[in-house]
């Protein structure tokens, strides 16, 4: 599968994220603070992982419609996948 630009810059935000959060740990701010961030990355991970499964699943069924075959089981598949992940 190829990454467009789009998931790169979701990824490299989320690792500026991670960085901010440790930066504030490191100052020794609140804990509410910090686990506000965290929530704010876990958020842009669940989004960035939501987006690629989206874009791969849409590949996958065309390939296979080329191909005549039944897409449902990518489509289950992909939901596990998501469902996993949480």
């Amino acid at each position: 599968m190829v990454y467009d630009d789009n998931v790169v810059r979701r990824l490299k935000r989320i690792e500026g994220q991670v960085r901010g959060v440790l930066r504030m740990m490191e100052e020794g701010k609140d804990c509410k603070d910090v686990v506000a961030q965290l929530s704010a990355v876990r958020s842009a991970a669940d989004k960035a992982m939501a987006f690629i499964v989206a874009i791969n699943l849409e590949q996958c069924i065309l390939e296979e419609k080329e191909k005549g075959n039944d897409t449902g089981k990518l489509v289950q598949e992909a939901v596990n996948l998501l469902v996993r992940s949480h």
